[in-house]
């Protein structure tokens, strides 16, 4: 049922690049995350379920690209506090990364909040769920949303035929996907924790994705440093989101002012699109052996194409873009610490005339 949140959006119409998203249903979304080593990915799983909470979006999954062992009973902690205790969850059952938080905010909200599923072993691997989801939504339409490791991808690009569909899993993409937006490396050139901890499976997507992909890199999400207003807020009681920003900021001294969003930019482009807060620049991304990458701006001419409300088709082929600044990134900082307070009750949260 959809709760008291008004949102006022503005959606921006481009040709041959999908960033702009639909003013009249919900964007369909399956959110890739590796919820655990940050908390970054607690405020992009609320965002995610407050845009839902208003007819923004539909989630159709929550997939852990982790897969420590308590990572799916998290996942189903937060839908579960969201009134979605149903939405259908995924974890790698194969080679992954296996990596959790040093904080321990994980094993105290399991403590403490209900959740109904308890181990790993209880959902399904997760290439076969998104195989599952893929299969049943209308062409063209899902938004893949990934906020760690691209380890699940490069398993569904490379998966075969099944139950769920006759396409392999490239064609499958192609067929269904809309877009996919990453909040993954340093632009225009670094390295970056997503995609080097699995570098492999980073240079595999990259390399064959068959559809636009949109990544928020690390230079975003650093400058927006979120969390302080909710963490004193006292109205906002019995909260896995209060309670995993008020154990996590007073154990790091470089979050005095509140956590990086990296993750939370990722959500935030991918339910609105970019405008009006970014634009974009074209091209394709490299990877190197280690998982570092480089950014060859569009038809490698050594000039960018950067667009404000929306693009025109980059005519290369390669259908990739990444955010560039185009408002002070306080903006998205009082934005984003809006959005992490919504609560699964009657809370009114009024976002910026200008989004």
């Amino acid at each position: 049922m959809p709760k008291t949140i008004l949102l006022i959006l503005f959606f921006f119409a481009c040709s041959g690049y999908a960033v702009s998203q639909n003013t009249t249903s919900p964007v369909p979304v399956i959110f890739d995350t590796d919820i655990g080593p940050d908390y970054d990915d607690v405020g992009a799983i609320t965002l995610l379920h407050a845009f839902a909470d208003s007819g923004k979006a539909d989630i159709l999954a929550t997939i852990a690209s982790n897969k420590y062992e308590g990572i799916a009973a998290i996942l189903n902690l937060f839908n579960t506090y969201f009134h979605r205790p149903g939405i259908p969850i995924g974890v790698p059952k194969g080679e992954a990364v296996d990596q959790r938080d040093g904080q321990h905010w994980t094993d105290s909200l399991l403590l403490k909040y209900p959740h109904a599923i308890r181990k790993n072993s209880e959902v399904p691997d997760a290439v076969e769920l998104y195989r599952k989801i893929l299969s049943s939504q209308p062409d063209h339409t899902v938004v893949i949303i990934t906020v760690g490791f691209l380890t699940n991808l490069s398993h569904l690009l490379q998966s075969g035929p099944d139950n769920y569909s006759r396409l392999d899993g490239k064609a499958l993409v192609r067929q269904k996907v809309r877009q996919l937006v990453s909040m993954a490396g340093t632009f225009p050139k670094g390295k970056e924790f997503n995609v080097f901890k699995d570098a492999e499976a980073s240079l595999y997507v990259f390399t064959h994705w068959p559809g636009p992909v949109l990544f928020s890199g690390f230079e975003i999400g650093k400058k927006i440093k979120c969390g302080l207003p909710l963490i004193h807020d006292e109205t906002i009681r019995n909260s896995p989101v209060a309670d995993a920003f008020r154990i996590c900021i007073p154990l790091a001294a470089e979050d005095a002012a509140g956590r990086s969003s990296w993750d939370e930019t990722a959500v935030l482009v991918g339910v609105t699109g970019y405008a009006p807060y970014y634009k974009i620049r074209t091209g394709r991304i490299q990877i190197d052996a280690d998982g570092g990458n480089t950014w060859l701006d569009a038809n490698d001419s050594g000039s960018s194409r950067e667009a404000h409300n929306g693009i025109s088709s980059p005519g290369d082929g390669s259908g990739q873009a990444y955010l560039l600044e185009d408002q002070s990134p306080i903006a998205v900082q009082a934005l984003i610490d809006r959005l992490i307070r919504h609560q699964p009750t009657s809370y009114h949260i009024t976002l910026p005339h200008n989004l």
